[in-house]
């Protein structure tokens, strides 16, 4: 393939490390297959919990469920139809709704002289009034809280950053606290299925099959390893003229089988809830092979008649709930809640062999046409003469540079190679670690279970030397030595790796080893 100048330019100026990916590939890299998909555009990663819900959609809607959205934000009379005399104790689990009232803003002459100071200029009585509808209209809803400070610095012509310190010389507004308000947020999913199915249960043709995946909140005594302040809840209804425990058994272990679970318990659930019909309300428990143990997965019912009374549902309805975190615990194999929803917070920080990878940059960088053909051509001229015998000296490049006449030679002055041994090692991750080995069946294992970069030394050496020419060029100079002997460290050969994530390499107890002889020179003449 060509080599395009202009392409690499564009490229360089927007990304470098995208612009050398690129390059490579034109300049037919071998192994580049590997390299770009592993390294230079990679998906992301799911979390654990959000992976799981997308497997529980699926599988709901393979039984035939249909997605719905049940009310999140819920008024308390709800809990209170639903439990009856229970519902204080369940209400004391939940969190309520509160808000800031709208103040009284009083506008005195001695308000209006001290806003006249911060602002520095006088207010006019209609810039008065102004700033009394302001507050009144606000007062009234008819401004938002979003849009106060823009009303502000509209009604005085100031902008919107005098605006914010006028508006902090009101008091009313720094002595402002919540009130609480009949709306609860939903403590559990059954709470909305009863609005729902009020509005649905006696229109739709039976059976009705509804699944909703989505958040709860318990207001717990603490945040812990088994509990948090808000969870998934995947919960599903059937409406059916007639439903029983055994429908409950039979959607419960058709969801868990689409996992992987084959073996599955059922047991009367002790707790028996008050919107459950006496009997009805069952624990599932399935096998777990990994842990060899019986894990508590979800829960079902039939709801009570009474409960359904309340809300003029005429149909009996079977419940069924699930954890999402509590079965991502099990099939991600986590014991604490918190290392699994707040892993970054929490969690010990696992950096895989891509994510290194990923952090290797080329530090320096050609950032002319002319730049990326010198880096081609020193390329190209190592690998054809790296055996040759020294004394000898080849011809790299030979072209003008910013007007002005460029040669480029390899060079080798001593009675060796003209490249050590080491000009062709490449840059690999494995197990977290990063190396520089040559491609030879010694390291084949490395090359196939870990990452490669497909950079190898005289690669980042030549776009160094590249980018060394175009400077001297630049600044007048007329000779350029670049040498690198024994490499030590990436920067000797012109790369770098984010520092955090050499610190992550080094604490997990894993090595930079990019160790070898390269033993190059590359010599330019400026005319």
């Amino acid at each position: 393939m060509k080599f395009d100048s202009k392409r690499f330019k564009k490229l360089a100026e927007r990304d470098f490390e995208l612009a050398w990916k690129k390059g490579i590939e034109i300049l037919g890299k071998k192994n580049l297959n590997e390299l770009y998909p592993r390294v230079g555009i990679l998906p992301g990663e799911e979390h654990p919990v959000f992976k799981t819900i997308s497997k529980l959609r699926k599988a709901y809607v393979s039984l035939g469920f249909k997605e719905v959205i049940n009310p999140v934000i819920v008024e308390d009379v709800h809990v209170k139809r639903q439990f009856g005399k229970e519902a204080l104790a369940v209400l004391d689990r939940c969190f309520y709704v509160a808000s800031l009232p709208k103040p009284n803003v009083g506008i005195s002459a001695n308000k209006i002289k001290a806003v006249e100071e911060l602002i520095g200029k006088r207010i006019s009585k209609n810039e008065t009034e102004k700033l009394k509808d302001v507050f009144h209209n606000f007062k009234k809803g008819l401004i938002s809280g979003d849009d106060l400070v823009h009303c502000i610095s509209k009604a005085l012509s100031i902008d919107d950053v005098l605006a914010v310190k006028v508006l902090d010389q009101f008091h009313e507004f720094k002595e402002l606290r919540p009130e609480p308000s009949t709306l609860t947020l939903r403590s559990h999913m059954t709470t909305g299925w009863f609005i729902t199915l009020s509005k649905i249960s006696n229109t739709l043709p039976l059976p009705i099959k509804l699944f909703s995946i989505d958040r709860c909140f318990r207001k717990e005594q603490r945040e812990g390893p088994t509990r948090l302040y808000t969870y998934f809840s995947a919960s599903c209804v059937l409406v059916d003229e007639e439903v029983s425990v055994e429908d409950g058994k039979a959607i419960a272990e058709g969801i868990l089988r689409q996992f992987g679970f084959r073996k599955f318990k059922f047991k009367k659930d002790k707790k028996r809830s008050k919107y459950y019909i006496p009997g009805t309300q069952t624990e599932v428990f399935a096998y777990h092979p990994k842990r060899d143990d019986w894990i508590e997965i979800a829960t079902f019912g039939v709801y009570s008649p009474v409960a359904l009374a309340q809300y003029e549902i005429e149909y009996p309805v079977l419940n069924l709930g699930l954890g999402v975190e509590r079965l991502a615990m099990v099939l991600y194999e986590y014991t604490d809640i918190r290392e699994l929803v707040y892993s970054l917070s929490y969690g010990k920080i696992e950096l895989n062999d891509i994510d290194i990878a990923r952090a290797i940059r080329i530090s320096k960088t050609p950032q002319t046409e002319k730049g990326y053909e010198i880096a081609e051509a020193l390329i190209n001229s190592a690998i054809t003469h790296a055996d040759a015998e020294g004394p000898c000296k080849f011809d790299v490049y030979r072209g003008k540079i910013y007007g002005r006449n460029v040669k480029v030679f390899i060079v080798e002055r001593e009675k060796t190679k003209l490249c050590g041994p080491a000009y062709a090692n490449e840059i690999v991750v494995y197990n977290g670690s990063i190396y520089g080995i040559p491609r030879t069946a010694q390291w084949k294992k490395y090359f196939e279970d870990g990452v490669p970069t497909g950079i190898r030394y005289i690669d980042s050496f030549s776009y160094l030397v590249s980018k060394e020419i175009e400077e001297a060029s630049m600044l007048g100079k007329d000779k350029v030595k670049v040498r690198v002997r024994v490499v030590e460290s990436l920067s000797d050969i012109n790369l770098e790796i984010q520092e955090n994530v050499r610190k992550y390499i080094i604490s997990a107890g894993g090595k930079i080893d990019v160790r070898g002889p390269m033993f190059v020179t590359v010599e330019a003449e400026i005319d």
